[in-house]
C-alpha cells in the first residue's frame, strides 16, 4: 500500500492562460479525476472513492473551469475545457490514467486527442447525442437561462439536477446537505453554458481511430437511455476499449456501488501498468 500524503491544491495553466486547479493526494501511479456537471473536485469524496484511490495512487482531482478554485474566462467554448483536462494531464510527470464521469468523460475523451501523456482512459457515460436522443430541450435550457437572469441561482442548479442529471428528490436533498452546495449555487452561470455546449457537440468517430490508449467504458444498466445508447458508439470508435456494465446501478455507480467502482478502476490501472 502506498504512503498517503495530505491533500494539496495546485494549479496549472491551460492553453488560453486560465489557471486550472486540482487537488493532489497520495502516491503511486497517477490518476486524474474529472467530475461531471453540478459538482466540483469534491464529488469524488461523497462516497469515499477518492480516499480509497489514494491508498494505491497519486490522485489529481481537478476543478473544471469556473468551478472550485479554477479560473474562468470572459468567453466560453467547450474546446477550452478539453484543453484544460489536457493541461492537467500534461502537468503530471508520468503517464496517467484519466478518469472522467458524464460531461467529464466527454472532456477526457477529447483531451486524449490533445496529450501524449496517457497510460489509460476510463470513461463513464459521456453524454453524446445519438439517434433521436437529446441532452436537453430548448424549453429547459431557456428556463435555466431565465432563472439565471432573475438571480434564482439555486433553482438553476435544481433544474439541472432534475431535468438533465435526472436526480431523484432524495438525491437532490442529499446533495443539498453537503458542504459544497452553496459553492455550486454560486457557480450557477456555469451550468447553462456547459449544458448547451455539450448538447451541441457533434461526435465524429473517425477522429478517434488513432486513440490506441487502453480504455474502459463504464455504464449503468439503469442509466437514462440516452446515456446507455451513447456508450456503444464510443466503444466502437476507440480501437482499444472494453465495456463494463454496473448491473442494477445508474449514472453514478461511484456513489451507489463505490467499492465495485474503485475495484474496477484499480484493476484497470494495474493492467495498464504491467
Amino acid at each position: 500500500m502506498a504512503e498517503v500524503t495530505p491533500p494539496e491544491m495546485e494549479t496549472t495553466t491551460s492553453a488560453d492562460g486560465t489557471e486550472i486547479a486540482f487537488e493532489r493526494t497520495g502516491s503511486g501511479p497517477p490518476l486524474v479525476l474529472v467530475h461531471g456537471g453540478a459538482c466540483d473536485h469534491r464529488f469524488w469524496e461523497l462516497s469515499g472513492v477518492r480516499s480509497a484511490f489514494v491508498e494505491h495512487c497519486t490522485v489529481y482531482a481537478m476543478d473544471c473551469r469556473g468551478l472550485g478554485e479554477s479560473g474562468d474566462a470572459a468567453g466560453y467554448e467547450l474546446e477550452r475545457e478539453f484543453e484544460d483536462v489536457a493541461a492537467v494531464v500534461d502537468a503530471v510527470d508520468d503517464p496517467v490514467t484519466l478518469c472522467g464521469h458524464s460531461s467529464g468523460a466527454l472532456l477526457s475523451m477529447e483531451a486524449a486527442l490533445r496529450t501524449d501523456n496517457l497510460r489509460g482512459l476510463v470513461l463513464y457515460e459521456p453524454p453524446i447525442s445519438v439517434g433521436d436522443h437529446e441532452l436537453v430541450s430548448d424549453e429547459v435550457l431557456d428556463e435555466m437561462k431565465r432563472l439565471l437572469d432573475d438571480g434564482e441561482n439555486e433553482q438553476v442548479l435544481v433544474l439541472f439536477l432534475e431535468r438533465i442529471a435526472q436526480s431523484t428528490p432524495d438525491e437532490i436533498d442529499a446533495q443539498r446537505s453537503t458542504p459544497d452546495w452553496q459553492d455550486l449555487v454560486d457557480a450557477a452561470h456555469v451550468w447553462p453554458r456547459s449544458v448547451q455546449a455539450v448538447a451541441e457537440y457533434e461526435f465524429d468517430a473517425s477522429r478517434f481511430a488513432n486513440v490506441t490508449t487502453p480504455t474502459v467504458l463504464l455504464s449503468g444498466s439503469e442509466s437514462p437511455p440516452f446515456l446507455k445508447d451513447a456508450t456503444e458508439p464510443v466503444h466502437d470508435a476507440l480501437p482499444n476499449s472494453r465495456l463494463i456494465t454496473f448491473d442494477g446501478h445508474g449514472h453514478e455507480a461511484m456513489l451507489t456501488a463505490p467499492d465495485r467502482f474503485v475495484d474496477e478502476v484499480l484493476a484497470f490501472i494495474r493492467d495498464a501498468n504491467e
